[in-house]
């Protein structure tokens, strides 16, 4: 069976701790076609070490960068693959995902780009916020673009698309830090409805060091931003404010809670 080739960007900064991981859990696919390439940002902790070990299956640099959309973009332009993806150095795939996805691109020509399931971990790679994982699923069964203006219920790393929908949609926006990813999938699903994959891809890490855990209520601000850049409709973007709002309350919950514990 004919099997494309698909390119992995993986932008790395400092993440010594769990890059390795990640690479692992792409080279782990036993992908034939496989094309990886991780662009770091000078790191100093240990990360270039850690690459060297892979020097005769990945494709790497490491230089000084304009942040994680520029790394990915830098990525994008080198890879050659007929399908391609970006995971962040803290988070992995899961078993089979490359098959999984070869096969549904082959059996579905028209699709332009695919999402699937997606687990959440912590540092040690456990599963947390089960809760938010079945709500995501319970989203993504089905996609509606007025949907993902409302609220951002698809996970980045489980992300393919087919590398010719660059050359229409072009790359990541450098100057967003936070967010880049829900921008280019609203740009890219206003033009091109995606297909679903019922599947876990990938598990998403929550850390101390993520920016998901420091810049959280930047990023969802900025998500309520894109929102109402790409829609004229008032509703999605009140949906979108209220569910903002929602996610301040239960992250001030949360933190109150953490500290009250911690006082003890």
């Amino acid at each position: 069976m004919y099997l494309p080739k698909i390119s992995v960007i993986t932008p790395s900064y400092n993440q010594g701790n769990f890059i390795e991981q990640t690479i692992e859990s792409v080279l782990n696919q036993n992908y034939p076609n496989l094309e990886y390439i991780i662009m770091d940002g000078d790191s100093t902790d240990g990360t270039l070490e850690i690459l060297r070990r892979y020097d005769t299956k990945i494709i790497w640099k490491s230089e000084k960068d304009k942040g994680q959309s520029h790394a990915i973009n830098k990525g994008l332009s080198l890879a050659t693959g007929e399908i391609v993806a970006y995971i962040n150095s803290d988070d992995v795939y899961e078993k089979d995902t490359f098959y999984k996805v070869a096969e549904f691109f082959k059996n579905n020509p028209q699709v332009r780009w695919v999402y699937g399931k997606c687990r959440i971990i912590d540092e040690k790679g456990q599963e947390i916020r089960r809760a938010i994982t079945f709500y995501k699923n319970f989203l993504l069964k089905s996609f509606n673009y007025s949907k993902l203006l409302a609220v951002n219920f698809i996970s980045q790393p489980t992300v393919f698309w087919r590398k010719s929908l660059i050359k229409e949609i072009g790359l990541f926006n450098e100057n967003l830090f936070y967010s880049m990813d829900y921008e280019y999938l609203v740009r890219t699903a206003k033009l091109h409805p995606p297909g679903i994959l019922n599947e876990y891809l990938a598990k998403f890490r929550v850390h101390s060091g993520s920016k998901a855990s420091r810049g959280f209520l930047r990023q969802f601000k900025l998500e309520l931003d894109i929102a109402k850049k790409y829609s004229a409709n008032p509703i999605p973007i009140l949906l979108h404010y209220l569910n903002y709002l929602s996610i301040i309350t239960t992250y001030f919950f949360l933190y109150q809670v953490g500290r009250h514990k911690s006082d003890k």
